[in-house]
């Protein structure tokens, strides 16, 4: 009897012992990119986003999709043309056990527009609300002198931080730890810069338990280090997987591989505005005027480029030819535009209805450290524009001259990238097609000034309409007449690929972020 009952103490033990296996565990992932600051409201990037939401938690969650869903609040509605009513999470509490209420957010609302020396600020995100009513602790209004129907896209932009402990706090002191406290999956154990950021499960989480006892994350900027990392089992996971390493990788029976595809749209920006363009000549070497105001050269440009190829020969087929801003499927895309088929003989046709017959000289710029092969795809554009009879030469630089160049108005023809935060169209009109209009904060990255007051009526229009249905209805028809004039040229959509150990899963993010929460174990 007594070593039945030791048998079964024996088994009772192995099974807690591997339940709590299941949840004690170390992550150890190796990522492209390190936050330049914990202080979530310092610089709004890419890096520090992703490790943000491991720490705080927005009012708003975006899905795996960027769909919108509840977070911080469970519900939210306009109430009156001008004020939206939110309703808050009840039982949630910072990592200090401070409860959360209207306060934080009235707080962090308060403090996004007012961090020194920010280098890319939330501003924008909260700029529409001109007051703050707090009802009571769990609900909160924001009135706007005008109809924001993108308040709350915007409020999914950012995380709430503690007045307790975020008030009077410097960036430097979330950067220490001291004021990095949230409500997130994960608290914040310590930072070494260049090296490592250590967290611990929140195990007073309101949210999903996490699976992970412990996170470690390694900053590894070398794509050839970040996979070798992977291979040698250094990290579990790594994301942003190199494209020339992702059939060697998938034959590694240690290892899975994971691909999904982005809202990174890789494009073209045409200078279509000025009567004389810096870039571009006859085929004598002498100035010309600009051919690109002509939506007919806009059109022909669009037409000689192979984006199957680009896919399959530059990108290893981890990209997707693309018709518009967004991907087709997300809110507010047209269902219309297609991919601009390649049609080299329909490219020299519109070239010689619209005065080029022989063409001209251009020169295409592009980063050669920014986008995935961004080198590689602007020398393959240069080649499809040449063999229609546009002479074209390749211009290729750090990113870090590229941008000031090109925000300066230095070039013709330009390679560019752009992915939504927001998860709609709007944000990228705004930014790349509306008419550059410094006071009113439109057309910021257009540095084609591209313009079309058709576009900018229905897009400024759209800024102002609550009703979902017709401000998407508005936002496709300048998408729309926007695409069809040509004002950009899209080139394809990135597919990112995230490699782990086999046993691990993550079914990847169309943000390209590495969320924790959402890594599990196969069973």
């Amino acid at each position: 009897m007594r070593k039945k009952l030791l048998a079964t103490f024996i088994a009772l033990a192995l099974m807690l012992v591997g339940v709590s296996g299941a949840f004690a565990q170390t992550l150890t992932v190796g990522l492209k990119g390190e936050p330049t600051s914990l202080d979530p409201h310092f610089h709004n990037v890419h890096a520090n986003n992703m490790q943000a939401i491991w720490l705080f938690d927005k009012l708003i969650r975006q899905d795996s999709r960027q769909k919108l869903e509840p977070g911080l609040a469970v519900s939210w509605k306009p109430v009156s043309d001008t004020v939206w009513e939110f309703k808050l999470r009840e039982g949630v509490t910072f990592h200090d056990g401070t409860p959360f209420t209207a306060e934080d957010v009235k707080f962090t609302i308060e403090r996004i527009p007012n961090v020194p020396n920010s280098p890319s600020s939330f501003a924008s995100m909260v700029s529409a609300v001109t007051k703050i009513e707090i009802v009571d602790p769990l609900t909160i209004r924001f009135h706007t002198d005008a109809p924001a129907p993108l308040l709350p896209r915007n409020f999914a932009a950012f995380n709430i931080v503690s007045k307790k402990n975020a008030e009077g706090a410097s960036t430097a002191d979330f950067n220490s730890g001291k004021a990095a406290i949230g409500t997130g999956p994960y608290k914040l154990v310590e930072w070494k810069r260049g090296d490592s950021l250590t967290f611990a499960r929140n195990e007073n989480y309101w949210g999903e338990k996490q699976p992970w006892d412990t996170v470690v994350v390694k900053p590894i900027s070398n794509d050839g280090t970040r996979v070798a990392a992977l291979k040698a089992g250094d990290v579990d996971l790594i994301d942003f997987v190199p494209p020339a390493d992702v059939k060697h990788l998938e034959t590694d029976a240690k290892l899975r591989l994971v691909k999904c595809p982005s809202t990174r749209l890789i494009y073209l920006h045409l200078d279509s505005n000025r009567d004389e363009t810096p870039m571009v000549t006859d085929n004598a070497g002498n100035v010309i005027k600009n051919p690109m105001k002509d939506v007919r050269v806009r059109k022909a440009i669009s037409k000689a480029i192979n984006r199957e190829a680009i896919v399959a020969r530059i990108m290893e087929g981890l990209a997707v030819p693309a018709a518009q801003m967004v991907p087709e499927g997300y809110e507010g895309t047209s269902t219309t535009l297609k991919p601009e088929a390649f049609d080299p003989k329909g490219a020299k046709a519109l070239l010689a209805e619209a005065g080029y017959p022989e063409g001209f000289k251009i020169t295409i710029h592009g980063p050669n450290d920014r986008y995935v092969n961004d080198a590689d795809i602007t020398q393959a554009v240069a080649q499809m524009l040449s063999k229609v009879g546009i002479k074209t030469e390749v211009n290729t630089m750090p990113k870090s001259v590229y941008f000031s160049r090109a925000s300066a108005l230095e070039f013709s023809l330009m390679l560019m990238g752009w992915a939504t935060d927001t998860g709609e169209q709007s944000n990228c009109i705004g930014s790349l097609l509306h008419t550059y209009d410094e006071e009113k904060g439109f057309g910021a990255s257009n540095r084609g000034r591209y313009s079309n007051p058709e576009v900018d009526k229905l897009l400024e229009e759209a800024l102002v309409t609550v009703d979902p249905a017709k401000h998407n209805a508005l936002i496709i028809k300048a998408t729309e007449i926007g695409l069809n004039d040509v004002g950009i040229v899209p080139i394809h959509y990135q597919v990112n690929v995230w490699g782990m150990k086999k046993g691990l899963n993550y079914n990847g993010r169309t943000d390209s972020y590495t969320l924790t929460r959402e890594i599990s174990v196969v069973k």
